[in-house]
């Protein structure tokens, strides 16, 4: 009977589970790969991201960090992945830009020991979101499990770690995440990239994100809740 009883307990533990997977839903049900291509199709065909960021890496790379487009309510997903993108369509020019275009400035952070700058490197932005600091790409390297202080070329040669970079911004070191699921709102986010463009800092800017914001919360059928701007 014990036997019986345990085996019945486990059945219904693993139905539990998959119910509340089914509920908890997949960001790619909601990115999927033709949303994927048509931020892309803004991309011209000379542009170095058209034929390096990627559909599958994307996925991947959102997989690999729990709780990221999947947390809270199906708006909740919806909002996260709008917003995420949005920043990401900005930073990127739609998916053209690997690199920033502006290489002068090396980004060092020299006060930072925890994680110092390595001569003749360049920590200015790449990748989908434009990971920029030494001390962010000594960090995420040690996250990711790449040398970011010594090669954050990298960033833009790897796909897959371009995208985790971005990921892994989003939900360990912003707290992008936190402002859309706590329905603080995307004004929030735009504040945690990008601070000087706020309060009037760079208004044409943020209204570039905010237009993207609203374009992908129409195509995934969710309205943009409050506190869009910053």
């Amino acid at each position: 009977m014990a036997t019986y009883l345990r085996s019945v307990l486990i059945l219904w533990l693993a139905l539990a589970l998959y119910v509340v997977s089914i509920c908890r839903g997949d960001v790619g049900d909601i990115v999927t790969q033709d949303f994927f291509n048509g931020i892309l199709s803004g991309a011209a065909d000379s542009c170095a991201g058209k034929n390096f960021y990627t559909y599958n890496d994307f996925i991947n790379a959102a997989n690999a960090f729990s709780g990221f487009g999947t947390t809270g309510t199906s708006d909740d997903n919806k909002r996260e992945l709008a917003a995420f993108f949005a920043n990401v369509a900005h930073e990127t020019g739609s998916l053209c830009y690997i690199e920033e275009i502006d290489k002068s400035n090396s980004y060092c952070d020299t006060t930072n020991t925890q994680y110092p700058c390595v001569t003749g490197k360049q920590y200015y932005g790449r990748g989908p979101l434009q990971l920029t600091w030494n001390y962010n790409y000594g960090a995420a390297g040690n996250y990711l499990g790449f040398d970011g202080l010594n090669n954050p070329e990298i960033v833009a040669q790897d796909d897959s770690i371009s995208w985790k970079t971005a990921v892994w911004f989003w939900m360990l070191d912003s707290n992008c995440h936190s402002a859309i699921t706590s329905g603080q709102g995307f004004g929030a986010t735009i504040q945690a990239i990008n601070s000087g463009e706020c309060n009037g800092g760079n208004s044409a800017a943020v209204t570039d994100r905010v237009n993207y914001y609203n374009k992908y919360c129409g195509q995934f059928g969710v309205d943009p809740g409050s506190n869009v701007s910053c």
